[in-house]
C-alpha cells in the first residue's frame, strides 16, 4: 500500500511533525511518500529534509498562493507513482488534494489539524473552501473531539467521519528528557512557549502577563520558540515593554527539544486549538504547564492534576498559576510527572499509526470493490 502525504507547508510546525510521526510508525508493508507545494519562501523545507530517510519526496511549484494548475500535476504524480491513498493536511492541501484524488480515481483521507479564528478574509475563505472540499473526501479524520464537533458544523456526512485521537513521537522527547539536570534554586527561571506565531496562539497575552510579573520579580526570563506571520508585530510590541531585555524570540530551532528541556514552565494562551503537539511534547518532557482552559488543551491537561488551567482571558489567574508553579517546585514536579504519564498512555504515535493503517486498508479495499 502506497500512501502519499500532501501538505502546503510554510514551515516546520505541529502538522509537519505529525506527518513525520505517522509515516515513521506505519507498518513496513506500507510505502510513504511526501508531496509539498513550493511557494516563495518555502524552497528549503525542513519537512522535506526529515522525510527523505522515510520515503520519496516530491515538490510541485505554485505559480501563485493558490494555483489550481497543481491539481493536474498532482493527479499525474498519483498515477505515475501508483499511489493508493492521498492523505491531506491543511486548507489548501485539502482543496487541491480532494480534487486531484477524484481526478486520479483514488481515495482521499483528510485530517483537520485545527481551525483558525483570524479576521483575515482571505484566510477565512480558505477555511470555508477547505471545509467544503471535505464533503468530497473519502474520509475526514479530525484528531481531537473538539475538531470532530467543529467539522460536523460544516455538514460533513456522518459516514465520512472517523475519529482517531492524536499521537506524537515521544522517542526523541524521551531521549532529550533523560539528559535533564537539576537546576539551582538561584538560577534565573525560564518561562517558555513553543509553536507558531499566529493570531489564535494569542502570544500577546503571554507577553503582557510576563511583563506584569516581571515588574515585581526579576528572577525570570521569557523564551519564545517558533515563527509565523505575527512575529514581526509581536517583536515590535515587545520593544515597548519594560521587561524587553528578558524576552527572547529565538525563531525556528532544530534544537527546540533541548531548549524545551530547560524550561521551568511551559505556557500557552491560545484561544483555539486542536490538540497542540507542542503541549504534548512539553508534557512528555515533564515540564510544568500553565494554559487557558479551552477545548483541545483540556484533553491533555486536567486542572490541578497534570497542570494549571485558567479561564480564557483571565490573566490575573494566569499569573497566579505561573507563580505557583515557579515557586512551589514539589507541586510543579508532581503535576508534570502526572502529565507525562498521561501523554505516554494515551497519545503514542504507534497507537495512532496503527489506527490510520486500518483506515487506509479499509478505504483502499472499498475502492477496489467499487471499481470491480
Amino acid at each position: 500500500m502506497k500512501i502519499l502525504q500532501f501538505i502546503c507547508s510554510t514551515g516546520f510546525y505541529g502538522a509537519e511533525r505529525w506527518v513525520l510521526a505517522l509515516s515513521k510508525h506505519l507498518p513496513e508493508d506500507t510505502t510513504s511518500e511526501l508531496v509539498v507545494t513550493l511557494e516563495p519562501g518555502t524552497e528549503d523545507l525542513e519537512l522535506v529534509k526529515q522525510f527523505s530517510p522515510i520515503g520519496t519526496t516530491h515538490a510541485l511549484p505554485m505559480k501563485n498562493r493558490f494555483d489550481l494548475g497543481v491539481v493536474k500535476k498532482l493527479a499525474a504524480l498519483i498515477k505515475e507513482r501508483n499511489i493508493d491513498v492521498i492523505h491531506t493536511h491543511g486548507y489548501k492541501s485539502d482543496i487541491l488534494g480532494v480534487m486531484a484524488a477524484r481526478k486520479a480515481g483514488i481515495p482521499c483521507v483528510v485530517t483537520p489539524h485545527g481551525f483558525e479564528n483570524a479576521a483575515d478574509i482571505k484566510l477565512r475563505t480558505f477555511i470555508w473552501l477547505g471545509c467544503q472540499a471535505m464533503k468530497y473526501a473519502t474520509k475526514v479524520v479530525p484528531l481531537s473531539r473538539q475538531l470532530m464537533a467543529d467539522v460536523k458544523k460544516f455538514n460533513i456526512p456522518e459516514n465520512k467521519l472517523e475519529y482517531i485521537q492524536n499521537g506524537v513521537d515521544l522517542s526523541e522527547v524521551e531521549a532529550v528528557r533523560l539528559t535533564k539536570h537539576e537546576r539551582k534554586a538561584s538560577e534565573i527561571k525560564t518561562i517558555g512557549f513553543v509553536g507558531q506565531m499566529i493570531s489564535r496562539k494569542n502570544i500577546r497575552a503571554i507577553l503582557d502577563s510576563f511583563d506584569t510579573l516581571y515588574k515585581h520579580r526579576q528572577d525570570i526570563r521569557l523564551v519564545l520558540l517558533g515563527d509565523g506571520d505575527a512575529r514581526p508585530e509581536l517583536e515590535a510590541y515587545t520593544a515597548s515593554l519594560s521587561s524587553k531585555a528578558s524576552i527572547e524570540f529565538l525563531g525556528f530551532r532544530n534544537d527546540r527539544l533541548t531548549l524545551l528541556r530547560d524550561f521551568d514552565l511551559f505556557v500557552m494562551t491560545s484561544t483555539l486549538e486542536g490538540i497542540p503537539r507542542c503541549l504534548m511534547e512539553a508534557c512528555a518532557m515533564e515540564i510544568p504547564v500553565s494554559a487557558y482552559d479551552i477545548a483541545g488543551i483540556d484533553q491533555l491537561i486536567t486542572h490541578k492534576e497534570s497542570g494549571l488551567l485558567a479561564t480564557l482571558h483571565d490573566n490575573k489567574q494566569l499569573m497566579q498559576d505561573w507563580e505557583k508553579l515557579l515557586d512551589d517546585t514539589d507541586y510543579a514536579k508532581q503535576l508534570a510527572a502526572n502529565a507525562r504519564q498521561f501523554v505516554q498512555e494515551h497519545f503514542s504515535a504507534q497507537r495512532m499509526a496503527d489506527e490510520y493503517y486500518a483506515l487506509f486498508r479499509d478505504v483502499t479495499s472499498e475502492a477496489a470493490h467499487a471499481q470491480a
